[in-house]
């Protein structure tokens, strides 16, 4: 299997037709932090670092609402399945992964699978864009539940360096 190469499928996704507005709350620069918080985590978790990283970008890539919009983790997770194979390539198991953390990652609560709980903790860190405080009773991993305890993330960003060029800025939109 080929590398995924990340950055140009952020651009295929940001591109798509359907993509709503790059500046949204739900938007790509919400996607970059998560994906920022997955490889930190990631770091500790065990999770399979390539599930975290698409799914950062695929889970809110389909929303069509900034309020209640129930199916958007299913339909992003649609929007992965049909990339790949043409824009990315995973294995099923990873593409498995990736589908469940998707479509649950708003209602559900926990989840035992180190990479499907990296992912939720990852996106429920950034729950500060909407003014909400991230609850540690609500991560799924030891190092989620400690980051959303101490309130802010920046101790820990160096963590993500093995996978990221510079995660202290990977938190701005790169276009």
């Amino acid at each position: 299997m080929n590398p995924i190469n990340y950055e140009k499928l952020w651009q295929i996704v940001v591109d798509a037709p359907s993509h709503r507005d790059s500046y949204s709350v739900h938007g790509p620069d919400h996607w970059r932090r998560v994906e920022r918080n997955g490889c930190v985590l990631s770091s500790r978790t065990g999770a399979n670092v390539t599930v975290v990283r698409l799914f950062a970008l695929f889970h809110d890539s389909r929303r069509e609402s900034e309020g209640w919009d129930p199916d958007h983790g299913k339909r992003g997770a649609e929007f992965a399945g049909s990339l790949r194979g043409s824009a990315f390539d995973v294995t099923d198991e990873e593409f498995d992964l990736l589908h469940e953390a998707c479509v649950g990652h708003t209602d559900s609560h926990h989840h035992d699978d180190p990479t499907i709980g990296t992912c939720w903790d990852a996106d429920r860190l950034d729950l500060g864009r909407v003014g909400m405080i991230p609850d540690p009773s609500f991560m799924s991993t030891a190092l989620g539940a400690e980051i959303a305890s101490h309130g802010v993330i920046h101790p820990w960003i160096h963590l993500a360096a093995a996978y990221l060029d510079s995660p202290q800025t990977h938190h701005l939109h790169r276009r």
